[in-house]
């Protein structure tokens, strides 16, 4: 797994994101009424990101799943209420599952995880929309790492 693309792990989707400027869209183009009390128009927003959550999954599914790198495939999208959860899987032989996690933990993976996402999924976390990288391992199928990344996550989307 040293020789593993982290860059790729990160951006893999990036190629995906770009079907759905319609969808992105919806997110910034929310109308909320004046008159609606406050919880109304919470509800009417999560509502709405939910929706978009569950469109972009359905229509990146279509392509999936796809390699990434050499030792990863991007496996499904799936929405989680306001959550976009992407499932990868690494296949990295001969390494164990717990030499994988450390060298993860070592090369700062959530950090990068978490920058890249920052820049790649603006859209969809300034509108409130969670995103999540899961790693399982090909091997075993226990998952490896767990990465959710919101707005609070990135300084420069406030």
């Amino acid at each position: 797994m040293s020789d593993m693309n982290y860059r790729s792990l990160v951006i893999g989707h990036w190629s995906l994101g770009s079907r759905f400027a319609a969808v992105l869209a919806m997110v910034s183009t929310i109308t909320l009424f004046a008159a609606q009390p406050q919880e109304d128009m919470t509800a009417k927003i999560r509502q709405q990101n939910m929706n978009v959550v569950k469109a972009a999954a359905e229509s990146m599914n279509k392509e999936l799943p796809k390699r990434v790198d050499r030792y990863t495939r991007l496996l499904a999208i799936k929405p989680k209420g306001e959550t976009l959860q992407y499932i990868f899987e690494i296949a990295a032989p001969p390494k164990s599952d717990a030499q994988i996690k450390e060298e993860a933990k070592s090369r700062h993976m959530q950090t990068r995880v978490t920058q890249g996402l920052c820049r790649s999924s603006a859209r969809f976390l300034k509108s409130g929309i969670d995103i999540e990288y899961l790693y399982r391992s090909a091997a075993t199928g226990k998952t490896l790492m767990d990465y959710k990344v919101s707005k609070k996550d990135c300084p420069m989307l406030d």
